[in-house]
């Protein structure tokens, strides 16, 4: 049977991949966009199987009526508190208004849940709502990746591709969870139909190290990439602190203290993944090779 499926956050960049994705299944799909922006309606507007809906998130009866008739909300959409917490809060409120069954929030990530209070924010604020969706009358699937490997070309500073350099904090051998963009929009796409789907699902595009990266790298290049160490998780989580005290915007979503908060989670192990299972997931796996391999325009051995 067609699964109605309501997307918020649809016009950002894992918004719009999760919409392509749920094309491919049986669904038919309902856009959630503001009052005033055009972005959906030029991006979506008629497109065969997609309906775009308007309604602020402050609007509790606008929410409602788009959210009628829809059986899962897919949440992709990116932000601190007032996103991730306050405008997530107000969906999920209209969704159990509006007798939704399942709810898939902003998560996309790593595990969350287990790190210690007050080293990254933006988990915290993940963790905070997943609070309100567990004590909801509505059942919630949270898809955790670990961090996108799209990353590793050069948003997240760990391989200095001119110097040969790939860098570390505390070890070299901590496993590091990642999963592409267009890897973990087919799994959200996946668990937004199956309505079986467990409170989280855990998967890994590739499970990697900095040494394997390090020898990744060597690999594809021809030429050495070094290991470099770049201090201790405990003085990296320390810089961000002082980063963020200092920074003169507290609500942008991803500042450079933000990235090195990130960076604690995985070396340290809080966040890595410990129930990975890609097999209900049948599709082949985009590797960190492969995304390197792409960008720097080789062939993946």
């Amino acid at each position: 049977m067609t699964t109605t499926v309501l997307v918020a956050g649809a016009t950002g960049d894992l918004g719009g991949r999760i919409v392509r994705e749920l094309l491919t299944h049986d669904t038919t799909v309902r856009v959630l966009t503001r009052p005033g922006s055009t972005t959906a309606v030029d991006r979506f507007g008629g497109t065969d199987r997609i309906e775009v809906v308007t309604a602020s998130y402050t609007d509790d009866t606008a929410l409602r009526s788009a959210l009628t008739g829809v059986e899962v909300v897919v949440s992709a959409v990116s932000g601190t508190r007032s996103v991730i917490v306050d405008a997530q809060r107000a969906l999920l409120a209209a969704a159990v208004d509006a007798g939704v069954e399942r709810f898939i929030p902003s998560d996309y990530s790593a595990d969350y849940r287990r790190t210690t209070p007050g080293t990254n924010r933006n988990f915290e604020l993940r963790r905070e709502f997943a609070a309100d969706l567990d004590a909801a009358w509505i059942r919630g699937t949270s898809v955790l990746n670990g961090a996108f490997t799209d990353m590793l070309t050069g948003q997240a500073p760990m391989i200095l591709f001119d110097r040969q350099r790939v860098l570390f904090w505390s070890s070299a051998d901590q496993v590091l969870d990642f999963t592409t963009k267009d890897d973990t929009a087919r799994v959200t796409a996946q668990v937004a139909i199956d309505p079986a789907a467990p409170r989280v699902v855990e998967v890994a595009g590739d499970r990697v190290t900095a040494r394997s990266i390090a020898e990744t790298m060597s690999r594809l290049t021809g030429t050495p990439f070094r290991l470099q160490w770049a201090g201790t998780t405990g003085t990296l989580s320390a810089m961000a602190r002082v980063g963020r005290r200092v920074s003169k915007n507290s609500d942008e979503p991803f500042p450079a203290w933000q990235g090195m908060q990130y960076f604690v989670t995985m070396f340290s192990g809080e966040g890595e993944l410990r129930h990975v299972d890609n097999s209900p997931f049948g599709h082949e796996w985009t590797t960190a090779q492969d995304v390197l391999a792409e960008h720097l325009g080789v062939t993946a051995a």
